[in-house]
């Protein structure tokens, strides 16, 4: 919250500040016109009263109006013309830029080299529509990832359906396919569920009912929850830390570590390891979860908390990418970090919160 009041105010110091330098700059561009025009005017009034009206006589008292005049209206029209194309040039082109957004160019970048609340005002735009063109990728991204994570299940359920219509389908067969059903099933409920948490934690600015309770025992809950996940990849589970108090919202940090010890599990190697450490330093608390699993990249390390990011394309493991993100926002709505990094043989994921 005091984040995005802050942009909030930086934005409209930026806007003023900008504002202020364009009204300074065309009252500058008047003073120059003026006292221009003016120099002009009074220099021919001299020649004229040192020459016109001893030698030349009425008529060139006219001629010599004429051509102040002339040369006022075409120095003021000039001055004013290279003004307004100075200073007049960013708002057309952010103008013009605006309306290619509108468009749906989302790719349009605008360029600029001058005053520096100016130019803000131009990396403020190149900000804006970058953040759209990655909104208008993340769409087609979350339009293509939740079409398959939908269609994958329900078309494998319609498939076992058909089979289970059979009339000389064997007992045993029965049960094998309403077994993949009910999973498929579980499957179809899980995602969303988790895509209407994700809305509703992004819609929420703060935590309310916050308790202190013991986490290390909330994670013990949650191993125990998923036991038939690791017991079924034979991974050697390795618990040992203290009981450990935490102020926060119980349900949603449960969320959290189910979250983190599912996709530990899901990727950790067969008969690999799964870590679990605790620790209470400094005003912090620290929960580490690793797993003997593949390392990720470096430069996948921060994106796998995006929206339906999977470094996987292939779908060849179970996941929707939404997981990772639900923690992110519920971490951040408690003011914490997560982060994930390699430690030996063992990606490790550590969520750090306020103690």
């Amino acid at each position: 919250m005091k984040l995005k009041q802050s942009l909030e105010e930086r934005d409209d110091i930026t806007y003023k500040e900008s504002k202020r330098t364009i009204r300074n700059a065309f009252i500058i561009g008047a003073i120059i016109i003026v006292t221009l025009v003016s120099v002009i005017t009074l220099l021919l009034d001299r020649l004229y009263l040192e020459y016109a009206v001893d030698e030349l006589g009425a008529t060139s008292w006219i001629v010599a109006i004429i051509v102040i005049a002339m040369t006022g209206i075409i120095s003021g029209a000039a001055l004013s013309y290279l003004a307004g194309s100075i200073y007049l040039k960013p708002i057309n082109d952010i103008i013009d830029g605006m309306g290619k957004l509108a468009e749906g160019k989302f790719d349009t970048r605008l360029s600029y080299k001058g005053p520096g609340d100016i130019e803000s005002i131009y990396r403020g735009f190149n900000a804006l529509a970058k953040q759209l063109q990655n909104v208008e990728i993340l769409r087609s991204d979350f339009i293509n990832n939740f079409s398959h994570e939908f269609k994958t299940p329900i078309m494998s359920i319609n498939g076992f359906i058909s089979l289970l219509k059979s009339k000389d389908l064997p007992r045993e067969k029965q049960i094998e396919y309403l077994n993949i059903i009910e999973e498929e099933t579980q499957r179809l409920a899980m995602i969303t569920t988790n895509i209407l948490n994700l809305t509703k934690y992004e819609s929420q600015e703060i935590i309310t009912d916050k308790t202190e309770y013991n986490v290390s025992e909330q994670i013990r809950m949650c191993v125990l929850l998923l036991e038939r996940n690791w017991t079924q990849k034979k991974l050697k589970l390795s618990m040992d830390f203290d009981d450990t108090t935490l102020e926060a919202n119980e349900d949603m940090m449960r969320q959290v570590w189910i979250n983190l010890l599912d996709n530990a599990i899901k990727f950790a190697f067969e008969e690999g390891e799964l870590e679990i450490d605790v620790t209470s330093q400094g005003g912090k608390i620290a929960v580490k979860i690793a797993d003997t699993g593949p390392d990720i990249p470096e430069e996948y390390r921060e994106k796998i908390f995006g929206k339906f990011y999977q470094i996987d394309e292939s779908h060849s493991i179970a996941g929707n990418g939404i997981g990772l993100s639900i923690v992110k926002r519920i971490v951040d709505l408690h003011d914490g970090t997560v982060s994930v990094g390699r430690e030996g043989d063992k990606t490790v994921f550590t969520v750090e919160l306020p103690a």
